[in-house]
């Protein structure tokens, strides 16, 4: 039974210092953090400008644009690490196939681009 135990031990101080440094890390803000409240720190942060008394005013739609466009871009990232790391048994048909998604997604940034979908006048 006693080396059964043992066989866990290492879950077990796994466990208590992952606790331990859970603690600390809930409990360090308070002990450590400056408090010196002003309104401008109380204030609510919504998208770029001051709030308003009314929550379904109308506000810019590049705010949406900008959301969808690092979406897009954060997505081809995504696919790209899975290609990266199997890149030695995708042979010449992945390598090809890979540089098609790139060029659509070139075509389709350069498009952006010209549009001034980038630009925040």
């Amino acid at each position: 039974m006693n080396a059964l135990l043992q066989d866990y031990l290492p879950l077990v101080v796994f466990i208590a210092v992952a606790l331990g440094l859970g603690s600390a890390l809930l409990i360090a803000p308070f002990v450590v953090a400056y408090k010196s409240p002003d309104p401008e720190k109380l204030s609510a942060y919504e998208c770029g400008f001051n709030a308003f008394d009314d929550a379904r005013m109308k506000f810019d739609v590049r705010f949406y644009l900008v959301a969808i466009l690092f979406i897009i871009f954060d997505l081809e990232v995504a696919f790209l690490f899975p290609w990266a790391v199997s890149f030695g048994q995708l042979g010449l048909y992945g390598f090809w196939s890979m540089m098609v998604f790139l060029a659509v997604l070139t075509v389709g940034f350069i498009y952006e681009w010209k549009k001034g979908a980038l630009e925040w006048d």
